[in-house]
């Protein structure tokens, strides 16, 4: 998962908007999926910026890597083209 929401809103809320992340190449790209670039990742990964949610915080493992604020704005920028 790929966490959009900021801290704050994560601590009061107990919940994150996160999108999904996944290995496996797609066929779609921007803006349905976005390459990562972000830093830790051990295998070429892509958010799906179409499925997005809110989850626990509960649900969450550790951190396993941290995309880039100008990464994070390519998502929200996906999302917005999808939704218009």
């Amino acid at each position: 998962m790929l966490i959009l929401s900021h801290d704050v809103f994560n601590e009061r809320s107990g919940t994150v908007i996160a999108v999904a992340m996944t290995s496996q190449e797609p066929r779609a790209g921007f803006p349905l999926t976005l390459e990562s670039q972000a830093d830790g990742l051990t295998k070429r990964s892509w958010a799906k910026i179409s499925q997005i949610r809110t989850l626990s915080v509960d649900r969450l493992g550790q951190r396993l890597a941290r995309a880039s604020e100008e990464e994070l704005a390519k998502v929200i920028d996906g999302l917005n083209e999808i939704i218009g």
